[in-house]
């Protein structure tokens, strides 16, 4: 069956969110809750489940601990918002479809691009084939299930990033029979200040996680991983969580994109090749004074509601605002008892100010539980998401004279 989607009155705007993540999320419900009174326009989420994905809590899934079950449908009640399930198959941007499942094509006016990335295992031999990801809940359970049929051996946790070293903590203190291996280029905390990343390592060291910085895992094996130079390091299973990649979708449908494929976007989040088209959260690459944006919790939200605040804006013939975020913080949970947080300058540098301890892991529950009921408050209140660090002069773009 090859079906093209009605959309309402033919005077309606449609707005289409692909994705819904943190970024989408907060975009579907600051807009819909925006344009809900007004009338004429007509907002559409997909995504490939209804359940909504807490990235930030999927190493403690891989660990076998239950999540609350959000629902991306109940959050968009009341908001006029229509939600699609469904895999998003292409887009082609020149006739403004997006095909889904390969069988429904669903035509819109503005599309709000937010695709997140995936764990890169494409560029390493056998990463794809043998070794665990955290994508998902469905991975991370996968991941779970392996652990706990194992009874004893060794864990090895690619990737020295924070996804790397907050799996590994989790790991190791809930199967302390296990033996858990970080590998990374880098070590861990590489980006906080001394006393933090002290405290990071103390904490690893503690919960008896064996850190190996300064390696390049060059090939996963069914049973072990080889790094460069050709040592190979025994393994009864491999998380991979060392970089990451982004959906090939918006390059195939002729979106212009960096070398790493996110959207190139101007100073209102619009693609630079497609101005209908916005992009947000991983699926960007939104320049600041400091550079481009990497992509985090902290940061996709703000693009996602910026997205809507341009998008109305545009719908009420006014001009839509530069988008401006400074970072502020790195909190990295160390297991359940015990956490660090790095508090930063705007462009990600560490500042001397950091918690540790029951201090640090009251603050990571506090941020990682606070995007839901934050999308609740945007759907009776939308000026309520429109706040964020905007970071001065650490965000501002000099143009070339």
């Amino acid at each position: 069956m090859n079906a093209r989607w009605e959309t309402g009155t033919a005077n309606a705007h449609h707005v289409v969110v692909l994705g819904a993540g943190y970024a989408g999320m907060a975009a579907a419900v600051q807009l819909a809750a925006r344009v809900k009174r007004r009338g004429g326009v007509r907002v559409t989420v997909v995504n490939a489940q209804e359940r909504f994905t807490e990235r930030m809590r999927l190493h403690m899934t891989a660990t076998g601990q239950r999540l609350a079950g959000l629902s991306v449908p109940e959050l968009l009640e009341g908001t006029g918002a229509r939600f699609v399930r469904g895999w998003v198959t292409a887009v082609d941007a020149d006739a403004r479809t997006v095909r889904i499942d390969d069988d429904r094509v669903l035509p819109y006016d503005t599309l709000v691009y937010g695709l997140g990335g995936a764990a890169d295992t494409s560029a390493v031999p056998g990463a794809e084939d043998h070794a665990y990801t955290l994508d998902g809940a469905q991975d991370a359970e996968l991941l779970a299930d392996r652990l706990a049929r194992l009874g004893g051996g060794t864990v090895v946790v690619a990737g020295s990033g924070l996804t790397g070293t907050e799996s590994a903590a989790e790991i190791a203190e809930r199967h302390p029979e296990l033996d858990v291996v970080l590998l990374g280029r880098t070590e861990p905390g590489a980006d906080m200040s001394p006393k933090a990343k002290a405290y990071l390592h103390a904490a690893l060291d503690r919960l008896g996680v064996r850190v190996r910085a300064g390696v390049e895992v060059a090939k996963v094996l069914p049973g072990a991983v080889e790094l460069a130079g050709g040592e190979t390091v025994a393994a009864d299973a491999v998380l991979w969580t060392s970089g990451t990649r982004t959906s090939p979708l918006a390059a195939a449908a002729g979106l212009a994109v960096d070398e790493r494929g996110r959207i190139v976007t101007d100073a209102a989040l619009r693609s630079v090749s497609h101005p209908e088209v916005y992009a947000i959260g991983d699926a960007a690459a939104v320049r600041q004074g400091y550079g481009v944006m990497h992509g985090t919790c902290q940061g996709g939200m703000p693009t996602g509601v910026h997205a809507a605040l341009s998008i109305d804006r545009v719908l009420r013939g006014k001009q839509p605002k530069p988008f401006r975020f400074g970072y502020y913080h790195t909190p990295v949970s160390l297991g359940r008892g015990d956490a660090v947080v790095q508090f930063t300058r705007p462009d990600g540098s560490p500042r001397r100010i950091r918690l540790t301890g029951r201090a640090a892991v009251r603050y990571k529950e506090t941020v990682t539980a606070s995007p839901w009921p934050t999308y609740g408050r945007m759907k009776k209140m939308p000026a309520s998401g429109a706040f964020w660090p905007r970071g001065g002069r650490f965000t501002r773009v000099r143009e070339a004279r």
